[in-house]
């Protein structure tokens, strides 16, 4: 506990001292806190707050703020990020920020994936209009990794547990549960009726809460909802909203909380923001915007950095949004479909956005996969880098080319490199895992894998402090790549179809394939 707050402290009189914005005094939320409506604010710490601007680039966006709680301020009681002392990885990509800054470790050169153990899921063979999901996991479905402390342990009112666990929503409609060293399921799943594609998230208070979205409605109703974990059930559930302006109700994104606030993205062309008790929700107040007259749709995962919530859209538009009050701050058009999750960096005392689109709604079957740096603050564009892509069209369904999965921060001896799986479909449904100058957006290599990808990469260091990047493709292939030279050490076929983002625990990934299989993996 003492450890957290210290971190805590630490990490915001940093932030102060080194951006020029105002400081003000706030509070941290303490770990494993449990109020019946909004979780205690015990320590106060020193933070620094963003501008509260509106940029010019943001004029082009219609859009309005409803608040549903006007008697609770919106202002978040600290913008600390609650997850980076947590024990484990509780959301998409580990962190507020989305680094996937999981610290892998390793020891030499890795040129061996070992399986430790594989658990299968059920399978559902539903049909619906969108055909039949089956099991296994699907896009982006990482899954989640926790070491429970004792406090946790003592509450949980199921027959079994793991204090190590692994939390992972299916395409079968089950949020599943595994012991992390056996794989063998550490308690029942529970049922969500409806297929999960997205990445669960755990609140990072250690407060019970895990929050899921469905992703296809194979039966009504149809939307997001908490599990409360001590409980072991369902506690609240979000259904369609008959006030959003686009009507597809799916829930992809993985919800992040801020201060004493959750933020979930919705496909409705929504924004919600909910002040979060234990095993409970109440909407404070939610976003809606238009763009050119259209309704986007929100796939990816909010991207945090302080006060300030970056998402893309499936219009291709890169918003930033002031948590405190939600409205927009900038706006920046990448062009097309981005469903990859922006990724947040500090570089020089600023916040940086990376992300890279799809090739989807652009005129020409031929197309460009656009990667951008944007710095943080205003939207303004450092650098854009294009790779020519496709979108295929088989069987009479189209494939769209480029960035599915989030980018990857190089650290060690690839601290200067940005990585990232691009689909091309220039030879049939090809794929390459690409390396980037962070400073310049130049492509330092490009290296051709067996099949496209749209599960993100994640990276490990070794006692030299060099980097290598483990990810894997919709073939069922996987890789280990030096992430300095592109040099692949290592590949082979394990799975069906890796759409997930693995989650990693020291020198080990998790990863679902689609079909019906976890599997844990060590490198070696």
């Amino acid at each position: 506990m003492n450890r957290f707050f210290i971190m805590a402290i630490v990490a915001t009189l940093s932030a102060a001292l080194s951006c020029g914005h105002r400081a003000e005094t706030s509070s941290a939320t303490a770990v494993g806190t449990d109020s019946a409506t909004v979780d205690a604010v015990p320590l106060p710490v020193v933070i620094a707050r963003l501008p509260d601007t509106v940029c010019e680039s943001a004029q082009v966006v219609k859009s309005r703020v409803i608040v549903s709680d006007t008697a609770l301020s919106g202002r978040l009681a600290s913008v600390v990020d609650l997850y980076d002392s947590n024990p484990g990885a509780f959301t998409f990509r580990k962190g507020a920020g989305r680094r996937s800054d999981f610290v892998g470790r390793v020891s030499g050169r890795p040129d061996t994936v070992v399986v430790d153990w594989r658990f299968t899921t059920a399978v559902d063979n539903r049909e619906t209009d969108f055909g039949t999901w089956g099991g296994g996991t699907g896009w982006t479905g990482q899954p989640l990794y926790v070491e429970w402390p004792d406090s946790c342990i003592a509450r949980f009112k199921t027959g079994g547990y793991a204090p190590r666990e692994i939390i992972v929503g299916s395409l079968d409609g089950n949020v599943y549960f595994v012991d992390y060293e056996t794989g063998n399921a550490s308690r029942e799943p529970v049922s969500v009726g409806n297929p999960i594609k997205g990445t669960v998230s755990l609140d990072p208070m250690l407060n019970g809460n895990l929050y899921v979205g469905q992703g296809i409605p194979a039966e009504r109703p149809f939307g997001a909802l908490v599990i409360d974990l001590f409980s072991h059930r369902v506690s609240h559930f979000f259904p369609e909203d008959p006030a959003a302006m686009r009507r597809w109700g799916a829930y992809d994104s993985s919800p992040v909380r801020v201060g004493q606030f959750l933020f979930r993205p919705g496909e409705n062309g929504s924004v919600y923001k909910f002040v979060v008790s234990p095993g409970d929700l109440k909407l404070h107040s939610v976003l809606r915007y238009t763009v050119n007259g259209a309704a986007p749709g929100i796939e990816s995962s909010m991207g945090v950095y302080r006060n300030y919530g970056y998402v893309a859209d499936n219009h291709g538009n890169i918003i930033c949004i002031n948590l405190d009050t939600m409205r927009l701050v900038w706006r920046y058009p990448l062009g097309d479909d981005t469903d990859a999750t922006p990724v947040v960096e500090v570089e020089n005392d600023r916040p940086v956005v990376y992300v890279g689109c799809e090739v989807d709604r652009q005129d020409s079957i031929t197309g460009r996969a656009r990667f951008v740096k944007l710095d943080g603050l205003d939207g303004s564009q450092l650098w854009k880098n294009e790779i020519v892509a496709y979108r295929a069209n088989i069987n009479k369904k189209h494939f769209d080319g480029g960035y599915y999965a989030s980018p990857l921060p190089g650290s060690g001896n690839c601290s200067d490199m940005i990585f990232a799986n691009c689909v091309l479909n220039t030879r049939g449904q090809n794929g390459r895992f690409v390396a980037l100058d962070r400073a310049t957006g130049d492509t330092l290599y490009s290296v051709p894998l067996k099949c496209y990808a749209w599960s993100s990469p994640v990276g490990f260091l070794n006692e030299r402090g060099e980097m290598f990047v483990f990810t894997a493709d919709c073939a069922g292939n996987v890789y280990i790549i030096d992430g300095k030279t592109g040099e692949i050490t290592y590949t082979a076929r394990v799975g069906n179809n890796f759409e997930s983002s693995p989650v990693v625990v020291g020198s080990s990934v998790v990863v679902g394939s689609r079909g019906d299989t976890i599997f844990k993996m060590t490198l070696k």
